[in-house]
């Protein structure tokens, strides 16, 4: 049986086409796909992200036990701050990419949290619970099920979710977050997403979720705001030429190859599949993450190969008609040899080459984005 996230009810009624994602019934879309990817573009839109998973960290040795599992550094985060990195195994292959934060409760208890891929929460807990050593001091927990989470994303997103609440939202910076109130309760507010907009990602109560929901909904009337699904998600994030968990990433990829350098940190540290990747930074990069538009109309997917001369040099990774640019676009792995700006290659969609040529990723970047 599915799982399903406590605004459920509200996506049925609401006309949602609900899908089976990592295991979780999922509104992947209410009118179009299109219309939701453009409702987020130029106004503001609702998605229910309960089905990530949220994982809680307490005690005096949690930043340094999430230091040893991360390639981002932890130690010395700010309060407040939020990053994103990945968790990788011994050979330097990615097992999850996550955002980790640093968070502060009413009441001045200080704590880290792991917002991770459902698809990977099973195998992320279990890696978790087998890298705690005997007498460290960390509270481990898993508040999936406890929890909702809900993202306001969007140019409107900052004027809709300021009304519920006191503080001043839009002195966030990004990547910041806060624990607040809403409805009375404990609410997480961060200023993060999954979109290329700005916005903001809300976690609660599952026993508040449909009336913090009703809450946006009513204070995004006036700009139009509308619910979207995993469907605008997805291309969405791959016009913002954000990776995907079982696409561009894998435990097959590592972080340099994913052109994901930034989020590994490898001076002074130690984690699992740190050797790897200090070893593998000093060689030469077989294959890279690139980005592809092509010239026609048909739309690249998964595993379609590409070739140059002839000769297959990659497979694509994502691929979408992008509704921001008019055109197909896709994320693909090359041979490093054809991964300079400006390559042309032939994309083989069932049977009949298409030109592509490689472009600098993010296809679309907001605009004023800071």
């Amino acid at each position: 049986m599915l799982a399903q996230t406590p605004l459920n009810d509200w996506h049925l009624e609401h006309g949602a086409r609900m899908v089976d994602f990592a295991g979780w019934s999922m509104p992947v879309q209410y009118t179009s796909i299109v219309e939701e990817h453009q409702a987020t573009r130029t106004a503001a839109t609702i998605f229910d992200i309960s089905h990530m998973g949220r994982l809680r960290f307490d005690g005096p040795d949690a930043e340094a036990f999430l230091d040893r599992l991360l390639t981002r550094k932890v130690v010395g985060m700010g309060l407040g701050r939020i990053r994103y990195s990945l968790m990788t195994n011994a050979s330097g292959g990615i097992l999850d990419d996550v955002l980790v934060y640093h968070l502060e409760t009413p009441s001045s208890r200080r704590y880290h949290m792991l917002v991770v891929n459902a698809s990977n929460r099973e195998k992320i807990v279990k890696w978790i619970q087998a890298s705690l050593q005997p007498g460290e001091a960390v509270e481990f927990n898993d508040r999936t099920m406890e929890t909702a989470m809900i993202a306001v994303q969007g140019p409107d997103a900052t004027r809709i979710v300021e009304q519920l609440f006191a503080k001043d939202l839009s002195s966030m910076g990004y990547y910041t977050g806060i624990v607040t109130e809403q409805m009375g309760k404990p609410c997480i507010v961060t200023r993060t997403g999954y979109t290329g907009e700005d916005g903001y990602e809300l976690i609660v109560r599952t026993d508040v979720a449909q009336q913090v929901w009703n809450n946006l909904m009513l204070a995004g009337r006036e700009f139009g705001v509308r619910p979207a699904g995993l469907g605008a998600r997805d291309t969405l994030r791959l016009e913002a030429g954000m990776p995907l968990y079982g696409h561009e990433l894998t435990e097959e990829i590592n972080p340099i190859q994913a052109g994901l350098c930034f989020a590994v940190n490898l001076k002074d540290r130690k984690f699992s599949g740190h050797q790897a990747l200090v070893d593998f930074a000093d060689q030469q990069n077989p294959f890279q993450r690139i980005g592809l538009e092509l010239r026609g109309r048909r739309v690249p997917r998964e595993d379609y190969a590409i070739l140059r001369d002839g000769e297959e040099i990659g497979k694509v990774s994502s691929g979408t008609f992008s509704p921001t640019l008019g055109r197909p676009i896709a994320m693909a792995y090359v041979v490093s040899a054809a991964a300079e700006i400006g390559t042309e290659v032939k994309v083989d969609i069932r049977g009949k080459l298409e030109t592509a040529c490689v472009v600098e990723l993010p296809f679309y970047s907001r605009p004023n984005a800071t």
